[in-house]
Parts: structure tokens; sequence; C-alpha cells
């Protein structure tokens, strides 16, 4: 049953694009086995991601609150409107994944912000609440472990033994399930990162964007859905008007961890509504756009720090693999 729902969660970590520095080797070692196991795991399709290999792109605008000014000096808090691209996606490398399929949880929000100045800085969310390992070599471990684990294995299994030793893997896999549309499902970002104000005063935050409405199916209902039932509904809703998320920050207590994506923070800890991201239409040609699309947890601008979290740099440099890959 784990091998199941393992290999819902181990689709959700990468978005995979190029990296904002140059990785250290050991990085760039490490992300070349991370790749290769997702590789394995849901085979090689050319021109795919690794992961979140399912999706669709579409354009839209972001207005900041006061609030999200006060607590940080980033340009994308400015004031001004601020144009936005997004990708929504299903977990896997397969591009052919039904959107109802259970492997297909955890679903993907990445937003890439235009700034006035030229520059770029990216977002990437999931729906899972917390991440399922605490750092990139757990999670290789993990993809390698759910790969020489098929259908059939000797009992027990090296997912079972890895399970055995990582319990919140399932814990993190049962946060997940199958929105009705992919506007009416909450997005989590796994990692910590540091907003800075203009005093220089510092607040660790996780990223969410909440939609005007959260709703999921059942796990039998959503499987009777046509394949591609997600990307449809979202390009028919949008033709009827646009769709709005609140980016939020929770922010960090004295005390919560901010260099574990595996542990979550309190459900008690404050929330800001940092302002509305308003989709207001599909790309004309989403295949091609998501092609050339490079998002990146990493690349921040400035005001937006990342934490002491590892996994942001692992992730970027997992991304800058993939990314070459399915370039070539």
């Amino acid at each position: 049953m784990w091998a199941r729902r393992v290999r819902i969660i181990v689709a959700t970590s990468l978005a995979l694009v190029a990296a904002p520095r140059a990785p250290l080797a050991q990085e760039t070692d490490l992300a070349t086995e991370i790749v290769e196991a997702f590789n394995r795991l849901f085979g090689t399709h050319p021109g795919a991601r690794a992961n979140h290999a399912k999706g669709i792109v579409a354009t839209g605008s972001f207005v900041p609150t006061t609030e999200a000014a006060s607590l940080s000096r980033s340009a994308l808090f400015a004031g001004p409107p601020v144009r936005a691209t997004v990708r929504f996606s299903d977990a896997t490398g397969r591009p052919d994944i039904p959107d109802g399929a259970k492997a297909a949880n955890p679903h993907g929000l990445a937003v890439k912000f235009h700034l006035s100045d030229g520059s770029e800085t990216d977002i990437v969310l999931n729906s899972l609440k917390f991440f399922p390992v605490a750092t990139a070599e757990e999670l290789r471990d993990l993809l390698v472990a759910t790969a020489e684990s098929p259908p059939g294995a000797p009992e027990p299994t090296k997912l079972v033994q890895f399970l055995a030793s990582h319990p919140n893997v399932p814990r993190a896999s049962a946060t997940a399930t199958t929105p009705t549309s992919f506007a009416e499902e909450e997005y989590r970002g796994i990692n910590a990162f540091v907003l800075v104000s203009k005093s220089g005063g510092r607040q660790a935050v996780r990223f969410m964007a909440t939609p005007e409405r959260i709703a999921h199916l059942e796990p039998a209902e959503a499987e009777k859905r046509p394949p591609s039932f997600l990307i449809d509904e979202l390009g028919t809703r949008l033709a009827r008007g646009p769709v709005t998320f609140h980016l939020q920050a929770q922010l960090a207590k004295p005390g919560d961890p901010t260099a574990d994506p595996s542990r979550p923070w309190p459900d008690g800890n404050r929330v800001v509504d940092l302002g509305a991201l308003t989709i207001d239409r599909r790309a004309p040609d989403s295949a091609a756009a998501e092609k050339a699309l490079l998002f990146l947890p990493g690349r921040v601008t400035d005001g937006i720090e990342p934490s002491d979290d590892p996994m942001i740099a692992a992730r970027d440099a997992v991304y800058a693999v993939s990314f070459a890959r399915r370039a070539q």
C-alpha cells in the first residue's frame, strides 16, 4: 500500500529548472542521482520534466497588501501590480498521467513574477503540507527504494525498510488528495524563506497560496474523471472569468525549525495576507510556454532570502540538471 503512497510523494519535490548560481560539485553529483532516480520511477520522456511533467500555463497579475510591504522591502511588494506567469501541474514524470490518478497528487503551483526592472522572482508550491524527508540525500534514497520495490518484490522490500525508519513519509502523503479544480486547491511552500524589511527586520516565513474555495474529490470519484479534467476545467473556468488566490506567509515563531522541510510549523502560527494573485487567462500555447519556463525555488529578489534550509540549494541543483536534459 505504501509503495503507491510513496509514488505520490516523491513526485512533488521538484519542478525542474535551471539554478540561480553555479552548484557545488557535490550538489551536482547528488542532483544527477536524484534526476536519474525520478527517471527510473517514471521513465524518460524527451522534452518533459522529470517530475510534474504534465501541466498548464496561465498568466495574470499580483497586487500586494500594505502589510506585505511592512514585512519585506522586495519590489514584489512595493505596490504596483506585478505581471505573473503560473503553471499548475500533476505529480510524476509521466506527461500522460490522468489528472485524477492517486499518483498525480500532490499537485503543484509555480509562480514567476515579472518585476518592473526586468528581473524575476519565483515561488514554487505544492499541495503537500510538509515534505516527506528532511534532506536531499534522504529524497534520493526514498526514490531509489521506491524504484527497487516493484509489485511482487520480495518482502520486506527496500521501500518497506526505508519507511520503517522514516515514518514521516506516509504522514506527508496523507496530506494530499485530488482537488475538484486546480483553482480550488491550497498550495504550500515546503521551504522556509526570510523576509527582510526596509529597517532590516527579519522574519522567517513559509509561503502559501489559498483560493477562494477549497474542495477535494473522493479517490474513487477522482479516478472516474476524464484524463485531463483538471486542465480542461481550468481553461473553461478562465474563459468565464479570473481565478484569485491569496498569497500568504505563515510566520515562524522563535524556535520553529527553518532548516527541515519535513517539520511543519504549528497551525496556530500567524498567517499574513501578502496580496492577491489574479489569474485571468490560459497561455495561448501552453505546451510551448511550459518548455521555456524555468521556475526556481531559490530565485528571489532583494528583500526575500533563502533560509538555512539546505534543501533550497539542493532543489536548484536538481532543476539545473533536469532542465539541461529536457532542453536537449
